[in-house]
């Protein structure tokens, strides 16, 4: 299912042109997180019961907390792994999608900097992330906890492979901003803005 395609979404986005190497953008609001977690716990309940969760770091987070609501998961541990390096120089190579701007990042080799002790091999867990990508984070975070559940909101195609469990699915050159990354701005009024452009 893509994103603007999912039951009930109005998903908010800019579209790039579409001539190669360009990135679309969807902007994911609260609410829209909020209720692809709990659809996403609703999917999870018969896989249960869960001992605990893994989130993430750092999109993980939040999902995580709410899904831990739902199952009434007490015990939420926290991988942080390390994947993308420094803001890419006006759309240059590389980074999270092909094409983009500035301030997007570039991934390097994906390294953990806070491993999940608690969770050992992942026996009875859920991992829980934002969003699988290309698949590096998943990959390296699986192969730490291989009894794991992995389960996240949205999954690109390169990605998909690597999680168990997904909400909708994204196409791989869409830039997913989430509402920790962007902030409400007052746009004038159109007719304001036609007034001063006189």
């Amino acid at each position: 299912m893509s994103l603007n395609d999912a039951p009930g979404r109005q998903v908010q986005g800019r579209q790039a042109p579409s001539s190669p190497g360009q990135v679309s953008y969807a902007t994911v609001t609260w609410d829209q997180l909020h209720r692809d977690a709990r659809l996403l716990a609703e999917q999870l309940m018969p896989l249960g019961p869960f001992r605990g969760i893994v989130a993430i770091t750092r999109g993980g987070l939040i999902p995580a907390a709410i899904i831990g609501r739902e199952l009434d998961l007490r015990l939420i541990e926290s991988i942080s792994v390390i994947c993308y390096d420094q803001p890419r120089e006006n759309g240059g190579e590389g980074g999270r999608d092909a094409g983009g701007s500035a301030g997007e990042q570039v991934q390097g080799e994906p390294r953990v900097v806070k491993a999940p002790t608690a969770a050992g091999d992942g026996d009875g867990f859920l991992i829980i992330d934002d969003l699988v990508d290309s698949g590096v984070t998943a990959q390296l975070v699986r192969s730490l906890l291989p009894k794991a559940t992995f389960a996240c909101l949205y999954a690109k195609p390169s990605g998909r492979p690597w999680t168990d469990r997904f909400v909708v699915e994204v196409p791989q050159d869409t830039w997913i901003l989430f509402p920790w990354d962007t902030a409400p701005l007052f746009v004038p009024p159109l007719a304001r803005k036609a007034a001063g452009a006189v």
